[in-house]
């Protein structure tokens, strides 16, 4: 294990908050789900990088459904905090929501699962620090990213 002390969930949340506009939209005007990713992707490894105060590299994505469009106009917010850590990897937990900035209105379109690897000066794989938790609720997350890393590392 690592000698590291842990730090709480909190210190790794992270959210980001952009506006829709034509270029991110297909001719429907729902927003491309390859933008989404791109923000998915950063805000998972940006609350890595909190956590783990090192840079970090995506080494997989469990799987991203939309549940329901984002349209032009609407104001996407993407809040991602650590889930789990490993020896030298992290698990995001990303929450993606879209909001009508006029009516306040906020609808959940998908949640996303991603690991990182924290990386040392020269590119190689470091340890983290574990996760103190504070809340049931940040322990139950915990052992449900256990299982899917387990699930994922069986996949291998």
């Amino acid at each position: 294990m690592t000698s590291l002390p842990p730090k709480p969930v909190r210190a790794s949340r992270v959210t980001l908050s952009q506006l829709m506009h034509p270029e991110h939209a297909n001719l429907l005007g729902n927003v491309h789900g390859g933008w989404i990713m791109k923000l998915v992707d950063e805000a998972g490894a940006l609350a890595c990088m909190r956590h783990a105060q090192k840079k970090v590299v995506t080494v997989a994505i469990d799987s991203m459904t939309f549940r329901q469009p984002i349209k032009i106009g609407d104001l996407v917010i993407i809040s991602a905090e650590v889930a789990y850590t490993g020896r030298t990897s992290l698990e995001a937990e990303v929450q993606v929501s879209a909001e009508n900035p006029v009516t306040g209105e906020r609808t959940h379109t998908n949640t996303a699962y991603l690991v990182y690897v924290a990386l040392d000066d020269e590119g190689r794989p470091t340890p983290v620090p574990p996760i103190q938790f504070e809340t049931d609720d940040e322990k139950r997350k915990a052992e449900q990213a256990k299982e899917r890393q387990e699930r994922r590392l069986k996949q291998k």
